[in-house]
């Protein structure tokens, strides 16, 4: 639509003449104060704004910090993400769904107010935990949202009196408000995409003074911003796609107007370093810092590779015997991203040999653990004859105490379970029950029978750790197991089996000549009586960005997880479609008992509605408009006026777009909290539609009285809802009819 715009919102005294048919400058009240007072040109808003922005923050904060401490119990997600702070403050290791930086300021909260980690933030607050300076901590973030919707506002051109409108509408909700009162991650993740969005309108400005320092700093810090927000929910990586679309329009505007090659070489690569190296740079410097200081062995442990476990301290897997000797008992891990430990179970397939279920699991288990053996004599293996005459005692010795003999590449073994006494088995009779172009695996026969399909052969790939002997290591060496009848190849490739395999990992047999992935395992624990233990850190080698990829990705399963149970009611949960008409607010607590201080998420309605409004027939206004110019009727907008509609709009309604669109094709479980970004875009596309409106269609005289109308019914509405907001303690009937 503005592929032949070359002015934009605001004017500079040093940008090159427009071309005959481009757009001009749009002129507005600051652009002309600015323009007029080299003093103010040079500041980022004008000193007379600067008071404005000072007393609207201060009734902001007046919202966000009245009674803040009142309910002196855990509410909410406090439960989750207090504790996840004090992770931080123990460093221990743990998991989470998110990226951990908004987590990490929960932690520096926590350190700040002296919490020493004990507490495990369920039930109520002890005496030595100073809840009220944690939640103080996470709200200042919420109170910054108020100068930053002003700065953005005045960076996109509207006149004073919106940009005060805009930073009300986000003080007066009540839904932002309630929300920056606990302890949550919502409100360092609102605060990073106002912050993104500010910054990329400041850029916006600097487009015709390209390669100034103005233009690089508006640059640098929208790259800051979204390498923030994506480090504190995936949802801010929403924000990077707003980012994105600009840019590509912003490029696609040079490539139309054939701008000279080297200069489009010049702008793309200053595009790649600020909006994709800081952003990458700064989000792996979180994951960084967070794998520093949480060094201690903790409930996460799982969900990272071995040689990462290995190397925290306490771990139970940096001591044990390093090279692994038959008789010796193991637990084998997939290599595979999200499949787990291979494991069985008393429990059969329903179909095909109806055999004992092989499966991965992803927890600590007795069933996890596996004896590994020789062959039977005559069972017809050409490399190892010999026998282990019997099964191995718990603590994985040999009861006969024969000689010790290491495990090595290209050996033939059978691996017995140690709960069940079933040898871990494959045939071509049947097909694997999901996966059916594979054979199925199964748990059968004893260790005395001689049955070729119990056997496999051991195949070295790789070896991570510093010893390179051909022998099996712990944790360090990489392996296949290649069915000796078959051929095929033991994998589990994070495919879930149904309802009777309790939603664990299927295990198959694969038709592969060479290992992949899915098909490579590695010994995780490794228990024998009679070797001795050894600390394995130093022959581990852990990457850093292989550890910070494998957390991204069980990120990313365990948060496909979060599905919802259509079939359980709950009063937290909600479809998006219903989070712009505000149909159904939540409870932040469960019992609304008399005495219990209740809160509700629940929007200012005045707000969500008009908002919705606007979002709803923005494009069709942009449309008609659009139209009108095409048949060049009367009345029409003038060609600076609808590219600056165009600039304003396309961030402020793309922003909510982008925000709240993606949410229908989620399958996770959602709340009426996601709605929350979007809802910061839509506010203020709001107040620039409110100013519009009166700009054009309203008396001088009654401009300034209709923005006061609408600040008045806004304080009102808040105020009605105000008790669920800052906490009510009565019976909850006294608030029904609201």
């Amino acid at each position: 639509m503005a592929a032949n715009a070359q002015g934009g919102a605001r004017g500079s005294a040093d940008a090159p003449a427009p071309k005959k048919n481009a757009f001009v400058a749009y002129p507005t009240a600051q652009a002309s104060a600015a323009a007029g007072d080299p003093a103010q040109r040079n500041e980022w808003v004008p000193r007379i704004d600067g008071v404005a922005v000072l007393l609207l923050t201060t009734l902001c904060a007046f919202t966000r910090l009245y009674q803040i401490g009142k309910r002196a119990a855990v509410t909410w997600d406090e439960s989750h993400f207090g504790k996840f702070g004090a992770y931080y403050i123990n460093r221990t290791f743990y998991h989470d769904v998110h990226p951990p930086l908004a987590k990490m300021l929960v932690g520096l909260s926590e350190l700040l107010a002296g919490h020493n980690g004990t507490f495990g933030f369920k039930g109520d607050y002890p005496p030595h935990v100073n809840y009220t300076f944690m939640r103080v901590f996470t709200a200042l973030f919420g109170i910054g949202l108020v100068p930053l919707a002003y700065l953005t506002c005045h960076q996109l051109g509207l006149r004073r009196r919106a940009c005060v409108l805009a930073a009300l509408f986000v003080t007066l909700d009540n839904g932002l408000c309630v929300m920056s009162r606990f302890i949550l991650l919502d409100e360092p993740l609102l605060f990073f995409t106002a912050a993104s969005l500010c910054s990329v309108a400041g850029f916006q400005n600097t487009r015709h003074r390209a390669f100034s320092a103005e233009w690089w700093r508006w640059l640098l810090l929208t790259g800051a911003s979204l390498g923030l927000v994506s480090s504190c929910k995936w949802v801010g990586f929403l924000a990077v796609a707003l980012v994105g679309l600009y840019t590509i329009e912003e490029l696609f505007k040079m490539f139309t107007e054939r701008t000279p090659g080297m200069v489009v070489v010049r702008h793309i690569a200053a595009r790649v370093l600020c909006l994709i190296v800081v952003p990458l740079a700064i989000y792996a410097m979180c994951f960084k810092i967070h794998f520093a200081v949480l060094n201690r062995s903790g409930p996460g442990d799982a969900k990272m590779p071995p040689a990462f476990q290995a190397r925290l301290r306490g771990s139970a897997l940096s001591h044990q015997p390093f090279t692994v000797a038959y008789s010796s008992r193991l637990t084998l891990r997939s290599m595979h991203s999200g499949s787990g430990l291979l494991h069985s179970h008393a429990h059969r397939y329903p179909e095909g040999s109806q055999q004992q279920q092989i499966t991965c699991y992803g927890h600590s288990d007795s069933n996890n653990d596996w004896i590994i053996v020789k062959p039977v004599d005559g069972s017809g293996s050409t490399n190892n004859s010999s026998t282990s005459s019997t099964s191995s005692n718990d603590d994985g010795s040999n009861s006969m105490a024969e000689p010790l003999e290491s495990v090595r590449h290209g050996d033939i073994v059978r691996l017995m379970h140690n709960s069940s006494k079933s040898m871990l088995h494959s045939h071509r009779a049947h097909a694997a029950p999901v996966t059916t172009r594979d054979y199925e695996v199964t748990a059968y026969g004893k260790l005395e029978w001689k049955d070729a399909n119990n056997n496999w052969r051991l195949e070295i790939v790789s070896e991570q750790g510093t010893a390179n002997t051909g022998e099996l290591h712990a944790i360090t060496t990489q392996f296949a197991l290649r069915h000796v009848v078959t051929g095929c190849l033991l994998s589990a490739a994070a495919v879930q089996l149904p309802e009777w395999g309790f939603r664990q990992t299927e295990v198959t047999c694969r038709k592969a000549s060479a290992p992949s992935a899915a098909t490579l395992w590695v010994v995780e624990k490794h228990v024998n009586s009679r070797l001795p233990k050894e600390d394995l850190r130093p022959k581990v080698k852990s990457s850093f960005f292989r550890d910070m990829v494998q957390l991204n990705v069980e990120m990313a399963r365990s948060n496909n997880g979060l599905v919802p149970d259509k079939d359980k009611y709950t009063h937290l949960e909600s479809d998006p479609w219903t989070w712009p008409f505000l149909l159904y607010p939540m409870r932040l607590l469960g019992s609304w008992n008399e005495g219990d201080i209740k809160y509700y998420e629940v929007g200012n309605p005045l707000l969500w509605w008009a908002s919705t409004c606007c979002c709803i027939l923005l494009p069709l206004r942009l449309l008609y408009h659009f139209a009108r110019r095409q048949r060049r009727q009367q009345g029409v907008w003038s060609a600076s006026e609808l590219q600056h509609y165009w600039d304003v709009s396309k961030l402020l309604w793309g922003g909510w777009a982008l925000h709240y669109l993606p949410f229908f094709l989620m399958g996770r479980v959602t709340y009426i909290h996601h709605y929350l970004p979007a809802l910061y875009f839509a506010l203020l596309l709001l107040a620039f539609e409110i100013d519009q409106w009166t700009r054009r269609s309203c008396p001088h005289a009654l401009q300034g009285a209709t923005v006061v109308a609408w600040a008045a019914a806004a304080l009102a509405v808040f105020c009605w809802f105000a008790p669920l907001t800052f906490g009510y303690a009565g019976p909850i009937e006294a608030l029904r009819h609201r």
